[in-house]
């Protein structure tokens, strides 16, 4: 056999050659996401835009997309902050309960949605064990939506920073320490750029997640119209009227509203990582 020869039969693999599993890959995204996707605007066709434009721009329907977006954007933020400090501590330091607290980041992952929002509203209502205590109102609020996006949302940031974290040389800190530089500055200048692109991630899937969560906000929010009613809601009260036309064309603005934030997320994770990368 020639070298030619031997050289190809060197780069052959265990695994399917490029063409079928590109074949198999655009097969699998066309059937389980382009395909269910592409019903939405199919059925959002047959409305015609003067009833398109009625439907998703109705009082009701944008007081629930200020709600949904406003609220996953906030709880979005907030974990991606107290994310990244509960990855510092779990793999920085050493304590009684460590493996404990890191498998209960996950929960979240494995609590079924119903169970979490009917566990937060009897914690938060105003006589909840919580609720009690505090001088203001959580459940049956715009705050409460929060508390339950906040709480299904966590384990994204965690899991994408965690890693990062690990993999973080300690010289890099100690050279940073012995130039002069606070921990302050070390973590801004250091160990922030290091962490960003992982934490725009972990705040990207975050936010996709709670754009359509269900679940876990029904029961806290209190759905009340123009209030408390988020997007995932209306969806469904308008299949239960049957209003298919009316579901699919707020779901069609749902995808598209979501689908330029994430882009636009993205963007920014890859000019965080080029730039990091440049310096």
């Amino acid at each position: 056999m020639n070298k030619k020869g031997k050289g190809r039969a060197g780069r052959k693999g265990v695994l399917p050659g490029f063409g079928l599993s590109l074949g198999f890959t655009v097969f699998y995204l066309s059937v389980l996401v382009l395909l269910p996707l592409s019903t939405i605007f199919i059925n959002t066709a047959g409305m015609g835009w003067e009833k398109f434009f009625k439907t998703i721009f109705d009082p009701r329907v944008v007081a629930s997309y200020k709600l949904s977006f406003g609220s996953s954007l906030i709880a979005g933020g907030i974990n991606t902050v107290f994310g990244i400090l509960l990855a510092w501590v779990l793999v920085r330091y050493q304590f009684p309960g460590k493996k404990l607290i890191d498998g209960l980041v996950d929960l979240p992952f494995a609590l079924p949605t119903a169970v979490a929002g009917i566990a937060l509203t009897t914690l938060y209502v105003p006589d909840g064990w919580i609720g009690r205590f505090l001088g203001f109102k959580v459940a049956f609020t715009p705050l409460g939506v929060i508390i339950a996006l906040t709480f299904i949302g966590l384990p994204f940031v965690v899991r994408m920073v965690q890693p990062v974290l690990q993999n973080l040389e300690p010289e890099l800190e100690e050279a940073s320490a012995s130039l002069g530089a606070g921990r302050a500055q070390t973590f801004w200048r250091v160990i922030f750029p290091e962490l960003l692109p992982a934490a725009l991630g972990g705040f990207a899937l975050a936010f996709a997640r709670s754009l359509g969560e269900y679940g876990s906000v029904v029961f806290i929010s209190g759905n009340m119209p123009m209030k408390t009613e988020i997007t995932p809601l209306l969806i469904m009260t308008k299949l239960e009227q049957y209003d298919y036309a009316g579901a699919t064309a707020i779901a069609a603005v749902m995808l598209v509203i979501s689908f330029i934030l994430l882009l636009v997320i993205n963007l920014l994770q890859w000019w965080s990582n080029r730039r990091y990368l440049e310096n």
